[in-house]
């Protein structure tokens, strides 16, 4: 069993839905090479409940797929430094404010993206293959010599808008992502989180919102 199978088996058997695994040479601050991404997809009863505002199960299962998600981080890290490589763990919902917004200290869905697993949305979310916006997820950088996926390099949301029209905050720009658009091309993440903050205070304290991952029709189960 070679490193990228132990790690998609100890992934999938400890409450992950799917793991990529791609190059991300040049693209961090701390040099890492590689990096493994760890989806959890979310619950789609609690998604369905989400309709012109987030719930308070929703922002529950949130968190709690946040915490599943820094555990697998935790766990497949310290699978690869016992294989004898490095690893270093990125928090679920790490970010950091910048004059434009919050960003993560090294972008989730600039590994996903790259392990081929998925694309982003006009959104801005990750789509992911199968189960659409509809997940979270995880980042491990390393130096471990794992086989890496074929970089997705564009959308496949071509004319679909629901998103943006969704959008309460009018954040969203119905711009297609292509591999290295600057994010506030695609949407405004001051005016996103902005919103929250100030008409969701009451449910999370503003850091969920969830509505344009519910009306993306990919991943979405026909009724």
């Amino acid at each position: 069993m070679n490193l990228n199978e132990k790690i998609t088996e100890l992934a999938l058997n400890t409450g992950a839905s799917d793991v990529g695994f791609s190059d991300v040479q040049g693209l961090n601050d701390y040099g890492y090479p590689r990096a493994v991404s760890v989806f959890v997809k979310l619950l789609d009863g609690v998604v369905n409940q989400i309709d012109d505002a987030p719930t308070y199960e929703y922002y529950s299962h949130y968190k709690s797929v946040n915490t599943l998600i820094n555990d697998l981080t935790l766990k497949i890290g310290m699978l690869i430094e016992k294989e004898g490589y490095e690893a270093m763990s990125i928090s679920s919902s790490q970010s950091i404010e910048e004059r434009e917004g919050y960003k993560g200290s090294f972008p989730h869905k600039t590994a996903a993206t790259r392990s081929g697993k998925g694309y982003i949305g006009k959104s801005g979310l990750f789509v992911h293959k199968d189960f659409g916006p509809r997940l979270r997820i995880g980042t491990i950088l390393t130096d471990a010599p794992i086989e890496t996926g074929m970089p997705k390099e564009d959308s496949d949301c071509n004319n679909c808008n629901l998103c943006v029209s969704a959008c309460p905050a009018s954040a969203l720009y119905g711009k297609e992502w292509y591999a290295g658009i600057p994010r506030n091309e695609l949407y405004d993440p001051r005016a996103c989180s902005e919103f929250m903050k100030n008409h969701f205070s009451h449910i999370g304290n503003g850091f969920v919102c969830g509505i344009c991952m519910r009306i993306c029709p990919k991943g979405k189960k026909r009724q």
